[in-house]
C-alpha cells in the first residue's frame, strides 16, 4: 500500500493557492481543469516531497475546486493536515507575517495550529526535539479552535 493524497474542498482557488503556497509554503505540482464537470484539482507538494510527488504523483494535498457555487461546512471534522517543519518559531511567524492566526501557539517548541480560508486545521510539527521555549509564543494564548 502506498499513501497518494488528501483531498480537502475549497471554495476559493486564489485565497486558498496564497495560503496553502504563498504563505504554508506548498509547491503546486499539476492543475487539472475539467470543464465538462466543472471543477478543478490542484495538486500541491510540501517542499521536501516535491521530487517525490512529481515522480511518483504521491505524497500531495488535491485541492478540489467545485465551480458552482457551495456551502462547505463542518472543516472541524475533517480533523488535519500535518507538516513538519525545520523551525516552528520561525514558521509561525512567518505565517503571522502575511496574516494567518495562530490558532494554538508552538508554546511547547514542538506544536502549532492553524486554519485554511476553508477553516481546515493545519498542524505544524517542529523537526527533531522541541525547541526550548520562548516568548512570544510561550505566554501566547489559543485563539479560537484548532
Amino acid at each position: 500500500m502506498q499513501y497518494l493524497h488528501t483531498m480537502v474542498r475549497i471554495t476559493d482557488v486564489d485565497a486558498s493557492l496564497d495560503f496553502y503556497c504563498n504563505k504554508l509554503g506548498l509547491k503546486q505540482i499539476r492543475r487539472m481543469d475539467h470543464e465538462q464537470g466543472r471543477f478543478s484539482l490542484i495538486f500541491l507538494a510540501a517542499p521536501e516531497d516535491e521530487e517525490r510527488a512529481r515522480a511518483n504523483a504521491a505524497p500531495m494535498l488535491e485541492l478540489t475546486y467545485n465551480w458552482d457555487p457551495e456551502q462547505l461546512a463542518g472543516g472541524r471534522n475533517f480533523g488535519h493536515l500535518a507538516f513538519r517543519v525545520d523551525d516552528i518559531y520561525a514558521a509561525c511567524a512567518r505565517l503571522m507575517a502575511a496574516g494567518v492566526v495562530i490558532n494554538r501557539p508552538p508554546r511547547d517548541g514542538r506544536m502549532a495550529f492553524v486554519r485554511s480560508p476553508d477553516n481546515i486545521s493545519i498542524e505544524l510539527l517542529q523537526k527533531g526535539e522541541a525547541l526550548a521555549p520562548a516568548e512570544p509564543w510561550a505566554s501566547m494564548s489559543n485563539t479560537g479552535t484548532w
